[in-house]
């Protein structure tokens, strides 16, 4: 047997949530709810969609390494130069990206925990450590013993935003503090995913401090609210010599062309966003209303998901309401026992869920 790289023993690998397909054959079920991977349960913009049956007439063509399209709309709509952008197969792949890119043998990462998983896996696959700082009490990241964590070997510091899966924010001015406070040899990735759900005014806008700032990236995708999954499209922005060095590890055509021009015309449906968000804010509400009445606790989120304390073993519950058609994710991987990471849908989802959490509890 050929012997695999000691980096990897201890790397637990990544539980992907039930396909629908497989419930339904499981289970013997014709309707299935899937409310586990913070998908967009709109879909995607028609334009989208129009797009990639267009780009199908090119389907034998490489895509353009470059993204040279949707680079300059990006560069557009931030006001920034093209040069500022790198593309990956979605943020998965750009942290593997920058992690390749910076991260040595026994250098340190930091990220709060629970947080979003892959910031370990890229850490540990480069031989570095990570040092997983616990949530508040509110389970907010906590930024001041990210900075008590901080000593030479220090290279990397994950800062989730929205945190995934708790939902919660830093705020502008914390942000900002934490910065400040900051040594500029420690590289600071913001990673966004959902910042486009956000509904607060004191959200950073951490695109502004690219003028500030040298040491940080910030990472966005098209999965979660343009609906591109499927497709697998997200961005780093950053200053030019930081992106050039992520360039050189980059592969020349991780963006395939359909993501590419799905991006590009789901980027220029701004309405399909706004129905995006109209319907993650009335699911929001629908879900807490109904949390309350059933006197169950949930941590008030800015994505497009919320976690509720369902008072006993999550995985069972699971289990119990995937027999009743509704897919969600337990919070046993989270370290969270009695907690479900639920997917705000559409009513009619919504609707569905509650009936069936109802049921099983």
């Amino acid at each position: 047997m050929v012997k695999h790289r000691k980096t990897i023993e201890n790397l637990e690998p990544y539980r992907p949530g039930k396909p629908i397909s497989e419930v339904q054959r499981e289970l013997g079920l014709t309707d299935v709810v899937k409310l586990a991977s913070n998908e967009n349960p709109l879909g995607c913009s028609p334009k989208a969609v129009e797009a990639i049956i267009e780009w199908t007439k090119g389907v034998a063509l490489y895509p353009d390494g470059n993204c040279t399209e949707l680079r300059n709309a990006l560069a557009s709509k931030f006001n920034l130069k093209p040069s500022q952008f790198l593309f990956g197969a979605g943020t998965d792949q750009i942290l593997e990206i920058i992690a390749q890119t910076f991260i040595n043998p026994g250098d340190q990462t930091i990220t709060g925990w629970p947080s979003f998983s892959r910031y370990e896996a890229v850490t540990r696959i480069m031989d570095g450590t990570i040092v997983k700082v616990p949530l508040t009490d509110d389970y907010r990241l906590d930024l001041d013993a990210f900075l008590d964590n901080i000593n030479d070997n220090t290279r990397i510091i994950w800062v989730c935003n929205p945190n995934n899966p708790t939902g919660t924010i830093i705020t502008e001015q914390e942000q900002r503090e934490f910065l400040k406070r900051i040594p500029d040899n420690i590289l600071v990735v913001l990673d966004e995913a959902y910042y486009e759900y956000v509904q607060n005014p004191d959200y950073p806008k951490s695109v502004e401090l690219l003028n500030e700032y040298d040491n940080i990236i910030i990472l966005r995708t098209f999965s979660k609210i343009y609906g591109l999954a499927g497709l697998r499209i997200g961005y780093a922005i950053s200053n030019e010599n930081t992106i050039e060095y992520l360039n050189r590890v980059r592969g020349p055509f991780n963006a395939n062309a359909a993501a590419q021009v799905a991006a590009l015309a789901a980027l220029n449906d701004q309405d399909f966003v706004r129905d995006s968000i109209k319907v993650n804010q009335e699911g929001k509400q629908y879900l807490y209303k109904a949390f309350e009445d059933m006197g169950l606790e949930y941590i008030p989120a800015y994505g497009n998901f919320v976690m509720v304390d369902v008072g006993k073993d999550s995985v069972q519950v699971f289990k119990d309401l995937l027999h009743k058609g509704v897919i969600v994710r337990s919070g046993d991987i989270f370290n969270m026992d009695n907690w479900l990471r639920i997917t705000i849908g559409t009513p009619e989802q919504n609707t569905a869920l509650i009936n069936a959490l109802k049921s099983v509890l």
